[in-house]
């Protein structure tokens, strides 16, 4: 999720970073302002730089607070990206002249520009924002600071799910294969065969559960990677300078 900010911010370990790895996490926050953000004079990190306190947690929540993000504590991913993208704008305004003369990525070619609707939008007007932000609590899409993700994120909800075609398909009554119950060992005894047959249908529906519950969580690990491995250059840095 963050392997290409943190790889344009030249952190030692892009493709493994770990947020939930406690002490990666708040070892990663202090190299993030010591070496890229910078919002605190040098003598005033040390609470943030005391990774084994106890108190680090609230000391966290107050330089989120400083740095004006809107996520909390409780937000890490979303404030992990936040904060990098804080970062990554820095970062090119202090090597603007740098950065100014490169190149697109070469995977963002004339036709993939022209294929693509959403290069045209205009991500920063307000309008743009909230409603992308109300889409997405509609369809209980995870918010992300990065609005066109999540709009992207909803385009492929609304192809996989809500078209008219995915509506009718979901609505089709499925019609199984007729299941002898004596060929399916229940593993235990109740005592009366009325029961053992009602616990071997259980079983039989449980498991066809599971399997629509992987089928689902097989759709939404494509539809994550169909959003985290766009390799387009990021477009929308914000203003250079602090």
């Amino acid at each position: 999720m963050f392997r290409r900010k943190l790889a344009a911010l030249d952190y030692h370990n892009p493709a493994g970073f770990n947020c939930k790895d406690e002490t990666e996490f708040r070892n990663f926050i202090v190299w993030l302002e010591d070496q890229k953000i910078r919002h605190y004079k040098i003598e005033d990190r040390g609470n943030l730089r005391n990774i084994h306190s106890p108190e680090w947690p609230k000391h966290f929540e107050r330089y989120l607070q400083d740095v004006a993000s809107p996520f909390t504590v409780l937000e890490r991913q979303e404030a992990v990206d936040w904060l990098l993208s804080l970062a990554v704008r820095f970062e090119y305004g202090d090597n603007a002249d740098k950065y100014k003369n490169c190149q697109p990525h070469a995977a963002v070619d004339n036709t993939q520009t022209q294929s693509d609707p959403l290069i045209h939008l205009d991500i920063n007007n307000p309008d743009f924002k909230a409603g992308v932000l109300a889409l997405a609590n509609l369809l209980q899409i995870q918010r992300h600071d990065d609005y066109l993700v999540m709009l992207k994120a909803i385009r492929i909800l609304v192809q996989e799910r809500l078209t008219q075609e995915a509506i009718a398909k979901a609505g089709r009554s499925k019609e199984g294969l007729p299941v002898a119950l004596e060929k399916h060992l229940l593993g235990f005894d109740t005592g009366d065969a009325t029961l053992n047959e009602a616990a071997a249908i259980l079983r039989l529906l449980h498991i066809e559960e599971l399997r629509d519950l992987q089928t689902r969580i097989n759709e939404a690990i494509v539809a994550v990677q169909a959003i985290i491995a766009d390799p387009k250059t990021d477009h929308r840095l914000g203003k250079v300078g602090r």
